[in-house]
């Protein structure tokens, strides 16, 4: 598995700021986004809905990775895509920390990707409250 979801009934942005809101709360923050949606209409004229990528970060655990593996910074923040089904409707995909995390074989990185991923966890049970 390298992703798993949660649907939120609310609008986009309302539910950008409640994952936001939930990712706070786990100590967690935004240190990137990327608006999809306005990269495909100005690079390709194309219209798509609202589609987000946030960049969450855990500062400890991401000192934890670059100090035991400098290059395995490549592997951060954890990617979130936000994504509008519709109106009244968002999806959120979290990358699984602990599969990419998996890849380097170092055991210690994989017990950083079980922990961050059990905080995305949370976040995602926070989303559906």
């Amino acid at each position: 598995m390298y992703a798993f979801t949660c649907d939120v009934a609310l609008p986009f942005d309302q539910a950008v700021e409640k994952f936001k809101a939930a990712l706070a709360a786990e100590r967690m923050g935004v240190v990137s986004e990327v608006n999809v949606q306005q990269v495909m209409k100005a690079k390709l004229d194309v219209d798509i809905p609202a589609y987000t990528i946030l960049g969450a970060c855990a500062p400890g655990l991401a000192r934890r990775v670059i100090e035991t593996e400098p290059n395995a910074g490549a592997m951060l923040p954890c990617g979130v895509t936000a994504m509008a089904l519709d109106t009244h409707n968002t999806r959120f995909s979290f990358q699984d920390p602990e599969s990419l995390l998996g890849l380097t074989g170092d055991p210690g990185l994989l017990e950083v990707g079980r922990e961050a991923k059990a905080i995305l966890y949370r976040v995602k049970e926070r989303l559906g409250q």
